[in-house]
């Protein structure tokens, strides 16, 4: 059960790893979209969409509904807000992090400039 537990969350974190398919989940949150409002959202090619959609869809983070000849995406489960939400918090706490490491280097920098 362990294995096959950690090969899911692999396969889960293999599907996010790609920008195009994180912006896609974020512009899923506030319901569903259909391709061509996230062609335009996300300024990108239709081939490009698509194809990350299908990646999606076959991890089963998305779903489809067809209406006509438009067809739109829908977040299968709703968790994977929170999982965004905790994915930038994580990243929040690195810049947060980072910039007081890089401010400190820049206030040293200033005190040996004045000093000279």
């Amino acid at each position: 059960m362990t294995g096959s537990l950690q090969s899911f969350k692999a396969e889960l974190f293999k599907a996010l790893a790609h920008p195009a398919r994180i912006r896609i989940l974020e512009l899923l949150r506030d319901g569903e979209k259909s391709v061509t409002e996230m062609q335009l959202a996300l300024s990108a090619e239709g081939s490009s969409v698509s194809q990350q959609l299908a990646i999606l869809r076959m991890k089963n983070l998305v779903d489809t509904r067809r209406k006509g000849n438009v067809i739109f995406y829908r977040l299968r489960d709703r968790q994977v807000n929170k999982l965004l939400d905790v994915a930038r918090q994580i990243f929040e706490a690195h810049v947060v992090q980072l910039q007081s490491i890089t401010g400190g280097q820049e206030e040293t920098r200033r005190s040996a400039t004045q000093s000279r």
